[in-house]
């Protein structure tokens, strides 16, 4: 039904008429009841038939594109399983997440009992009189009863509002576990990447002492000067320094994995092991995909959702509030004849309100509701194309990463390489200790680079996941 407000004034032969309120409020009543404001649609976003760096991207095998829940079984580490299930049950984040949820979803059953009448049950036992005289006592129980019908649909459109903030507040709840989950894999590839390359540092340290035994021996020999004593004495204690220093950071990491695990970092200790983290393939959707995969943008369009109601809710208040009231029970001097039929009343009411003037408050109170509409919308429209971003910066990076590691393959086997060929030579005495060091130098950051890429690609997949949805989807919501 088409709102009216206090505007509906008409002049017609010289006369100022008001449509008539009460056949208003009858027709709606034999209706069900109007509903102001405007029904929610989904906004509309842009989208496009393809993700444009998906061009050429290798499809998955049929079962890896099976959803998942659990996602990060992909990667095929125990550990990781492990620490991800503990996620679920004990990080406190989540914890906070999901208590505004219940709350929202409490305020829906809160609004939603407004529809239904109020009753209440009364009893009062009084004695008055005067010192002089004898007192008289009077006993009254009554049942009561209120309600407000819901003509106009500000209540039903308050649910609304409700609900919608309640779905949200799900959707947030799984976007933060989808970020609770996407951190702790992030950091395990981290701590895994230090183990590995702490490998790499002790098996240069290794090497580098026995470098400086062979310049050693050269030096007690008179074949060459001090200086390439000392060079590489600097060389094996700059390593030295930068393999400590990996202890630390590892220590950082593996307390950041206790924390999101909901553990004291002092109960959680994680065995170094080695760098076998498989590269999954991930199989890539149309970007139309993520509006129903990603809990970010379900959270904003059900936010827009939630404001879309608040404008009915504000339309509402244009129109008359009309309430019913009924009483009855049973009034008496006496307990004895109090349930009789000669002390017993009843009583049935109707009021409306309407009102006349607000000074422009509930015109404000509209536009505002809209306007706080339009910001939701756009809102929305914006986490749409953020994650159309994300997802396309990831497809980039996992094309682009797979030739570069190959690159950084051969060229850390080529310096390594050039490393043995060239302490050889200066066993030798073909060539100069600075071209060993520069030698030793290239073979270390070669191995460095290589490993950064290989954990790069692995952050990417991660990225990419969580860019997808992970494994949830808009069926997850709940319904009420």
């Amino acid at each position: 039904m088409s709102p009216f407000h206090l505007k509906s004034w008409r002049v017609r032969n010289g006369r100022m008429r008001r449509r008539p309120l009460v056949i208003s409020v009858l027709l709606c009543g034999g209706l069900g009841a109007c509903l102001v404001g405007p029904n929610y649609r989904r906004p509309a976003v842009v989208t496009t038939p393809a993700f444009k760096e998906a061009a050429g991207w290798a499809p998955a095998q049929p079962s890896d594109a099976v959803e998942r829940k659990d996602w990060w079984t992909v990667f095929g580490d125990p550990t990781l399983d492990n620490l991800e299930a503990r996620v679920n049950v004990s990080n406190q984040t989540l914890a906070s997440a999901e208590a505004a949820y219940r709350q929202a979803h409490a305020l829906v059953a809160q609004d939603r009992a407004a529809l239904f009448p109020t009753v209440t049950l009364d009893a009062s036992a009084s004695q008055t009189g005067s010192f002089a005289g004898k007192p008289h006592a009077t006993y009254q129980p009554s049942v009561g009863a209120s309600w407000a019908p819901d003509i106009w649909g500000a209540v039903r459109r308050t649910i609304e509002n409700a609900r919608g903030n309640a779905q949200a507040s799900a959707a947030i709840l799984a976007n933060a576990r989808l970020s609770a989950q996407t951190e702790l894999a992030l950091d395990y590839i981290s701590l895994r990447q230090l183990d590995e390359e702490k490998r790499i540092f002790d098996d240069t340290v290794i090497a580098y002492q026995r470098s400086l035994e062979v310049t050693q021996n050269k030096y007690q020999a008179g074949v060459v000067a001090r200086s390439d004593v000392l060079t590489a004495q600097g060389q094996l204690l700059n390593t030295q320094a930068t393999d400590t220093n990996l202890i630390q950071l590892r220590a950082r990491m593996e307390h950041a994995i206790a924390i999101l695990t909901g553990e004291p970092p002092a109960t959680l200790t994680l065995e170094p092991t080695p760098w076998n983290l498989r590269l999954p393939q991930i199989p890539t959707s149309v970007p139309s995909t993520l509006l129903e995969r990603r809990p970010d943008i379900a959270a904003a369009e059900r936010s827009t959702a939630a404001a879309n109601a608040l404008i009915g809710v504000a339309l509402a208040a244009y129109y008359p509030n009309i309430s019913l009231s009924g009483q009855a029970g049973f009034a008496g001097s006496t307990l004895g004849s109090l349930f009789t039929a000669s002390s017993s009343f009843w009583s049935l009411g109707a009021s409306a309100a309407e009102t006349v003037f607000d000074a422009g408050a509930r015109g404000a109170r509209v536009r505002g509701a809209r306007a706080f509409f339009d910001e939701a919308v756009a809102n929305y429209r914006q986490t749409v194309l953020t994650a159309f971003g994300q997802v396309e910066d990831n497809l980039a990076a996992q094309r682009v990463f797979g030739p570069e590691e190959a690159q950084l393959q051969q060229a850390a086997d080529v310096t390594a390489a050039n490393e043995t060929i060239t302490l050889n030579e200066y066993r030798a005495g073909t060539i100069d200790y600075t071209t060993v060091v520069i030698a030793q130098a290239a073979a270390l950051s070669a191995r460095n680079a290589l490993l950064s890429i290989q954990a790069s690609r692995l952050i990417t997949v991660v990225d990419l996941i969580a860019a997808l949805g992970g494994g949830w989807t808009t069926a997850d919501l709940p319904k009420d």
